[in-house]
This record gives structure tokens, sequence and C-alpha cells, in this order.
């Protein structure tokens, strides 16, 4: 009796095994979608599916970038391929996991402007998109160095594991650009193409993550006590240009904010500095490709035991406003594209700026106005030490 009783469990085993194999393969096979009208949806209106080099492919009927739509599919996790050859100068990529009224989705372009050089960290860029937004300026730590080729096919691997990514550039050993923490707000979605350049040959394996690891990787700054991470934040408001923060008072220092840029019956609320100590206000209030500007405060408090200054290191976009215990102490601009745009080429990051911040015994109040009109916005911020500090 006992016998049958094991071997009738030890075929059930074996039944569950080779069902779950199968499923697993089923999972993992590769689909083929073929550049043809009848996998694709032409989303602008010049787009071209054509015969090239012995296959299926789709390209711009003139110099400016297409876009198409894989049909019907939807897209979590697993490899996505496609062959894709340079046309004309641009930004040309994938959008996935986009949602089901196109505002969001996570984004990686490859860029060409002229000769590739394959040492250039700008050839490869991982984006979020959030309300329409492609964040490429909150996210300069996600550009990559690729070897791309004129005339001919470049290959394009991307392997998507719950919030990471690694992406191949006619490399299939050594991955081009590794993303450790997905930074949109979808977790699937359709899948689609942009871009003045030719594509072909694009294969999902779904589920074929090849171990990569889902959960959100290692933070560089998570272990780094100087960033400060815990903010308060109002509601934005319209800030057209030619308005100014400051308006004239008759006692020293002679200024202060404008109330009506700050209400002082405004809300604030909570808001905490993500990934990359990054306090991302597109991804709270939305953004502007570029549109009209408008304006943000944020505010936390630093406890010294001594009166003592110290070294502020800070990145941001568009403009700021500081302010420490009410009084004006600093203001900048980070404008993408003009001379005076912040290293790294107008984007946020930690190496945009530093200033000295004067602090009084006991709590000070530390007010920062934000301004958005192109792009992403938001601020990040780090003390140069901490000795004698309590972040509140």
């Amino acid at each position: 009796m006992m016998k049958k009783v094991f071997l009738g469990f030890t075929l059930l085993v074996m039944v569950n095994v080779i069902h779950g194999q199968r499923k697993d393969r089923k999972e993992k096979k590769a689909m083929e979608f073929p550049m043809t009208e009848k996998h694709w949806t032409s989303v602008s209106d010049n787009v071209e599916f054509m015969d090239y080099k012995s296959t299926n492919a789709v390209r711009s009927t003139d110099d400016k970038g297409l876009a198409i739509m894989l049909k019907d599919f939807e897209f979590t996790n697993g490899t996505i391929e496609f062959d894709v050859e340079l046309k004309g100068m641009g930004f040309p990529g994938i959008d996935f996991r986009i949602d089901k009224d196109t505002l969001n989705s996570e984004k990686c372009y490859l860029r060409y402007f002229g000769a590739p050089n394959a040492l250039s960290r700008n050839t490869l860029q991982y984006a979020a998109v959030l309300d329409r937004v492609n964040l490429w300026d909150l996210t300069d730590d996600y550009q990559a160095a690729a070897t791309l080729y004129e005339g001919k096919w470049n290959h394009v691997k991307l392997v998507i594991s719950g919030k990471q990514m690694k992406v191949y550039v006619n490399d299939t050993k050594r991955a081009a650009l590794h993303v450790p923490a997905l930074e949109g707000i979808t977790e699937s979605g359709g899948i689609s193409l942009t871009g003045n350049v030719i594509y072909a040959n694009f294969v999902v394996r779904p589920n074929e993550t090849e171990d990569l690891a889902s959960n959100e990787g290692y933070d560089p700054t998570y272990n780094d006590s100087r960033y400060l991470r815990k903010w308060e934040v109002t509601q934005p408001s319209d800030f057209p240009f030619g308005k100014d923060i400051f308006m004239g008072i008759e006692n020293n220092p002679g200024v202060a904010i404008n109330p009506a840029y700050l209400d002082s019956t405004g809300i604030w609320k909570p808001i905490k500095a993500g990934y990359r100590s990054l306090v991302n206000l597109t991804k709270e209030f939305g953004g502007s490709d570029i549109g009209p500007r408008k304006l943000a405060w944020i505010k936390t408090t630093i406890s010294s035991e001594t009166a003592q200054e110290k070294r502020v290191d800070m990145g941001f976009s568009d403009e700021v406003w500081v302010f420490v215990n009410g009084q004006p102490l600093y203001t900048d601009r980070n404008y993408y594209g003009s001379p005076g745009m912040k290293e790294p080429k107008g984007r946020c990051t930690i190496e945009n700026t530093s200033f000295q911040l004067p602090l009084e015994k006991g709590d000070n109040e530390i007010l920062i106005g934000v301004t958005n009109y192109f792009y992403g916005w938001g601020l990040i911020a780090r003390v140069a030490d901490t000795e004698g500090l309590r972040f509140n």
C-alpha cells in the first residue's frame, strides 16, 4: 500500500514538473513581429512598411521621425530585440510598458548626430516618461557609451526584469547600459518605436530575463547620510517669465518674497527624495516638454549645535531661489542649451552647483523655490559634512 501511495505521489510530482517546464517554455517562447501592418499600427503619417535587405522593415517617408505601436500586445518582463539602421539625425528608440492613455512609459533611445563615437557617454539613454514628459534631464546617471555602425544594422537587445534593465548594443556579451532602478510608474503595457531610422527583425521573449534581479538595485546614495531627503512641498503656481519672486521692502535686507508667489495660508505636505536622493517634482505634479513656467516651494529644517557654515552641493532643474531663515541666500539657473547651463549639459545632478549655507544655533528653515518650463523638474541637495547637525 505504501509503495502505491509513494509511486502515485512521485508520478504527481513528475507531472507537475513537466507541466511547469512546458508552461515556462511557452512563456519564454520567442515571438516574432515582422514590420508589417499586420503587427504594427502607424501612429505618425510618415510610415512606410517595405522589403529591405531581404527582410520586412519600416522607415519614415521623410526626414522626420516615425512612430509605430505594436498591436494587441502587453509587455511586462522579458527580452526585446530588434535591428535598427541609422537614417537621419535624432533620437530613435523604444517605449515599453506604455499605459492605455499613453501618458506614462519607460523609454530607451540612441542619439545619432554625426559620426558615432564609441566612447561618447551620450550615445544611449534610459529615461522614464511621466505625464508625457521625458525625464532625460533628471536621469544623467542613465546615459552610456555604445558602438554604433553607419550603413548597416545595429542590433539592440533589452533585458527587463521588474525594476531593472540591461541594454546591449552590437555586443551581446557586455551590456552597454545597466539601469538598477527603472523610475517609471507603470508595470506593464504596450510597446512603440520612434525615430528617423529603419527598423527590422523585432522579437520579444516574454519572461526571459537572464537571471536579472527584479527588485530595485543598489542606490549609490543609500549609505550617504549627507543628503537632504525629507522635505515639505506646496502645490505649484503659474509663474510667467518677467515676473519676480522678490518684492522690495524698506528694512534690511530690502527684499522679501512676493506673497503672490508664496501664500502664507498655503498647504504644505511631506515629500521624500526617492532613488538617487532626487526630489522628483515631475512625479508629484507633472511637467512640461516646453510650456508655461511653474513655481513650487520645498522646505526642510536643519538643526545645528552651533552657529556655523556648511557647503551645500546641489542639483536642480530649471531655476532655484534659496532662503535660509527667511533671508535670500542664493539664486541660480540651469537652462539647457544656454551658455550658462550647468554641467553636465543642463541636466540635474549633484555636480550642478555649490554654495555656503550659514546656520544659526538651533533650528534653521531652508526654503527653496523651484521652477519648471522645460521637461522634468526636481532637486538634489547634500551638505559637505554632518558634524553638529541634525536633519528633521
